[in-house]
């Protein structure tokens, strides 16, 4: 679905009202589809006297993390290292860290790539190194590191273990970081504006911005050095929207081809590493870490994938829906702007809207076995989880006949039973009996004015095999939800019948 004029005029009002507030000099964003850019806006003073686009150039931070774990994990489908490879062997300087505890493992690429290396949150610090070398960087590490937890048991934000696996990279591939990461990823997808320096840019490049008491001072560029793999690439709002679809088309039946495999994308979009509501406590819902990635859990749209950055005088963030395909990049030039927030309100508009349309969609098709299921998620999903999806919305079809005719006086029980065990599994009536059920389907139905004959008003499922809708009624609706058992034969192993009584 495209988004609609109105919902894009409230995305750009997002960000000119940064402008008006004083948030930043200059804020430029970018929605995308699965197609490419739909619609961009920048606003402020770039620095040239210009409001940005989405060809201006600024510095992306720690949305470079996600290209980090892209570029490693290349080189572990070609079979130079593996995940599970202990750190020391990219790093031999490492083996002189003493470890939280005897028996402490040392951390391997697979825990540097969740942030379960055990090593403390450390931006204020990590931020300011970009440049230092690598002797410098070893140096670092044979003076000793403080752990937090023991490696591999706990989530926490660590540059350090991104800085790290830059030197796996390096090591694995034979070449520096950053060449790895420009020949590997970056070139082959014909990301351009997305570099290392200032100096490779071919757009204009924003100068960061730190707010001193009202005026903002210029921060200066750092170059490239061993902390880079943390945060170090420059890029475009057109640029990193590429680089988003293409990490989001492996959740497709269509994967972008490109230099990293449809399955190791899926797998840096996965939860590996759950992030405690303390790291993030404006957060609205569940989040985890995959590689170079997080991973947000949404009731209605599913997984929702993201990144900020931040950098001195810079702050950048990228989100999109695997199951929509619609995202959000959005850039500004201050330190600590947290352009975050205005880019995930924005997709929440988005998301929004495309749900409302594709709910009435499917209610407007709710006899339509086929049409519905086009209508769900069955879309972006493998083929045999479209199967599933639709035998799920065959069995929604098999259980509103089924609690139509429990509701009819002239239906006895045990014709009713019959019914219910050509739909549901065994377990259905031994969970609860068939003539409870049924009583419990007709007084709920009748406590709520529901017509069972009518066409559900809205549909929401989780998974393939779960689905949940409601029948309207005079005096609410009733929700009817339902779970197929892991059998080819689609049968119900869980039915619930639920009255919704109106709010008075």
């Amino acid at each position: 679905m495209t988004p609609s004029t109105e919902v894009l005029a409230e995305v750009d009002a997002l960000f000119a009202a940064r402008i008006a507030d004083g948030v930043a000099p200059s804020s430029v964003w970018g929605v995308f589809d699965r197609h490419g850019l739909v619609a961009t806006g920048g606003h402020g003073d770039r620095g040239d006297g210009r409001a940005p686009d989405a060809d201006t150039v600024y510095r992306i931070a720690s949305c470079t993390k996600s290209v980090t774990a892209a570029t490693l994990l290349t080189l572990v489908a070609d079979g130079r290292v593996a995940l599970d490879d202990p750190i020391t062997r990219s790093v031999p300087a490492f083996a002189e860290v003493d470890l939280p505890s005897p028996d402490s493992p040392v951390p391997t690429l697979r825990m540097l790539l969740t942030m379960s290396g055990g090593l403390p949150t450390d931006d204020p610090w990590a931020d300011r190194q970009e440049s230092i070398d690598d002797d410098a960087f070893d140096a670092v590490l044979r003076a000793g590191l403080l752990f937090d937890s023991v490696p591999g048991t706990r989530f926490a934000y660590s540059n350090t273990g991104y800085a790290l696996l830059g030197r796996a990279i390096a090591h694995a591939a034979g070449a520096p970081y950053t060449r790895a990461v420009s020949d590997r990823v970056l070139r082959p997808l014909g990301l351009t504006d997305t570099v290392f320096s200032a100096a490779e840019a071919r757009g204009f490049v924003v100068t960061g911005q730190r707010d001193d008491d009202g005026a903002w001072t210029p921060q200066p560029m750092t170059g490239p050095g061993a902390f880079s793999p943390i945060g170090g690439l420059f890029s475009t709002v057109r640029d990193l929207a590429r680089w988003a679809r293409f990490l989001a088309s492996a959740s497709t039946t269509a994967p972008e081809d490109g230099p990293v495999s449809p399955a190791d994308r899926r797998a840096m979009q996965q939860a590996m590493r759950i992030v405690p509501p303390a790291v993030v406590p404006t957060a609205t819902r569940p989040t985890a870490y995959g590689f170079g990635l997080f991973v947000e859990q949404d009731d209605r749209a599913g997984e929702i994938v993201s990144h900020s950055g931040g950098y001195p005088g810079f702050s950048a963030h990228v989100r999109w829906s695997t199951e929509h395909g619609l995202g959000v990049v959005a850039f500004e030039n201050a330190t600590q702007a947290k352009v975050s927030a205005p880019a995930e309100r924005a997709l929440d508009l988005l998301l929004g809207e495309a749900l409302d349309a594709r709910a009435t969609a499917t209610s407007a098709t709710a006899t339509d076995t086929s049409t519905t299921a086009t209508a769900t998620s069955a879309t972006a999903a493998a083929p045999g989880l479209r199967r599933t999806t639709a035998a799920t919305h065959t069995a929604r079809q098999a259980v509103t006949t089924l609690l139509r005719a429990w509701a009819d006086p002239a239906v006895d029980d045990d014709t009713a039973a019959d019914l219910g065990a050509a739909v549901c599994t065994p377990n259905v009536p031994l969970d609860r009996p068939w003539v409870a059920r049924r009583r419990a389907v007709v007084e709920g139905a009748r406590a709520v004015g529901a017509d069972l004959a009518a066409a559900p008003v809205d549909e929401l499922s989780a998974v393939p095999s779960h689905l949940r809708w409601w029948v309207p009624g005079s005096a609410g609706r009733l929700r009817v939800e339902i779970r197929l058992a892991p059998l080819a034969a689609g049968r119900v192993q869980t039915l619930t019948v639920t009255p919704e009584h109106a709010e008075q």
